[in-house]
């Protein structure tokens, strides 16, 4: 195959092998291939439609185009001499069709406007195929914390225990963030869904494109307003590595957990062993390394995310080359999210948990203490900071009993609960990990009760969700089979 037919005209002299290695993106670029297609396959026709190309030229390059997508790129198109594939792909074309033809495809287009649509092609792809797995996983999430909305365990701040809650309930918690993840991928995939096509280099073109038609072939809901932030703005590429990242953190702290509740000293869950690994020195261990791997994806998308963004910040507009090194970046947090995401529903679906253990530590590190003061002030009229007093005075002395609280009482307020009518009955019933979450009623509790509300409420949620990714995803798939329909009729 002949040498980069873009370097011909303007310039001279050979490149050294290391040179070409350091100016290509041929490895990130297998990622649009098709995508490319798609876009040529779009332009040729748009190209026909307005008389811009003759019928014999448009029918052999459109055959050509239909052979490369049937049966894929030659090896050839991806030798780091042509740059990019993009180039590789032109001169596979001359190759096939000779340069009086295959020369014509490039009318009205850059290479600056033809990667941007195809990112964001395959980035609109991506997009929909996150929020699938985030469906899979969010339904996971929603049927383990059905089976378990009684499931009483110790919740945690900073570490301690806190209050009582139940299984269901933390689940919930997490469910509730990988549906806003869901959410920001919807509302980007908006952004996302404008197509550069026609904006040339940056400042669009002479020839007559009509920019609506090639944008509605290829799926897009409509071009782009500005040709100049067309080639420019990759703020979308940063908003969806900005969401992965944010989906991914969510991600990393559940895997964080699962990791601490798999240890013995903790022994709340024990993991499926596909999701574990042992050790090549120690015979007894099961070690939780999907999880502990899924911690350091996180890592690398915000890395990507922390990257894409160094290497934009510094540029002016319009189109720079180093937005070149910005596409690997967006490929590695997308391939993060993507391999992870279906794993930690699978490692969720297949979890055991020890609800004997969970049940015995949910009363532990005085954990219903702030119940008892609750009671305090609603049963007893107390002021609450009075409650929190008497309590923590009580808890200092190490107990909770009637006698230890009536000490504390007259310690910290001088006010007998004995004479307020608290019996070591009461406190019992109340200090019951249990009891502490069927109060919990309101809006966004624990108790069975709210949960099933809130499992309601998800439930819903999720299938607005579902209904949006699958109409998506068949309304992008249909385009994109309409345009390879209309482009096999071009040669008929």
């Amino acid at each position: 195959m002949r040498s980069d037919q873009i370097r011909q005209g303007r310039l001279a002299g050979e490149r050294s092998a290391g040179l070409e290695h350091f100016l290509a993106s041929m490895d990130t670029d297998r990622w649009i291939v098709e995508a490319d297609l798609l876009v040529d396959m779009a332009h040729l026709l748009g190209l026909r439609q307005q008389g811009i190309i003759d019928e014999g030229p448009a029918r052999a390059l459109m055959a050509a185009l239909l052979d490369l997508h049937d049966h894929g790129l030659p090896a050839e198109a991806f030798d780091e001499r042509f740059e990019d594939i993009h180039a590789g792909k032109e001169a596979c074309l001359i190759d096939r069709v000779g340069e009086d033809i295959g020369g014509r495809l490039h009318m009205g287009r850059s290479r600056n406007d033809e990667v941007a649509t195809c990112i964001r092609i395959r980035l609109k792809q991506e997009i929909i195929a996150l929020a699938g797995s985030l469906l899979d996983l969010r339904t996971t999430l929603l049927d383990v914390a059905g089976m378990h909305t009684e499931t009483v365990m110790p919740g945690f701040t900073h570490m301690q225990h806190a209050q009582p809650t139940t299984l269901a309930h933390y689940l919930l918690a997490y469910e509730q963030a990988f549906s806003r993840d869901a959410a920001r991928l919807r509302e980007a995939y908006a952004r996302v869904d404008v197509s550069p096509l026609g904006s040339a280099a940056f400042a669009s073109t002479g020839f007559p494109l009509d920019r609506d038609y090639t944008a509605r072939l290829l799926g897009f809901s409509c071009p782009t307003a500005n040709s100049m932030d067309a080639v420019a703005a990759r703020d979308f590429a940063l908003e969806v590595l900005g969401d992965i990242a944010i989906c991914m953190t969510t991600a990393s702290r559940l895997c964080e957990e699962l990791v601490l509740w798999s240890t013995a000293f903790i022994g709340f869950v024990d993991l499926d062993d596909a999701y574990c690994s042992s050790s090549s020195i120690m015979p007894q261990k099961k070690n939780p390394d999907v999880a502990e791997i899924m911690r350091a994806k996180a890592g690398t998308a915000t890395g990507a995310l922390a990257a894409a963004i160094t290497i934009t910040k510094g540029l002016p507009m319009s189109y720079n080359r180093d937005l070149q090194e910005l596409t690997g970046h967006l490929w590695r947090g997308v391939e993060a999210a993507r391999e992870s995401i279906p794993l930690l529903a699978g490692m969720i679906g297949t979890a055991t948990f020890d609800l004997e253990r969970m049940a015995a530590e949910a009363g532990r590190g005085f954990s219903t203490a702030t119940e008892l003061a609750d009671v305090l002030v609603r049963e007893h009229g107390l002021p609450f900071r009075t409650a929190h007093r008497i309590v923590g005075r009580a808890v200092r002395h190490g107990s909770l009993d009637l006698a230890t609280l009536e000490a504390a009482a007259q310690e910290a307020a001088g006010i007998s609960v004995v004479d307020l009518g608290v019996t070591d009955e009461r406190i019992s019933a109340v200090l019951d990990p249990r009891h502490a979450v069927s109060v919990r009623t309101i809006v966004g509790g624990p108790a069975p009760a709210a949960v099933a509300v809130q499992l309601e409420e998800q439930r819903r949620l999720l299938d607005n969700d579902a209904t949006w990714t699958e109409e998506t995803g068949a309304a992008l798939s249909r385009a994109h089979e309409d345009l390879i329909s209309e482009s096999r009729r071009m040669i008929l």
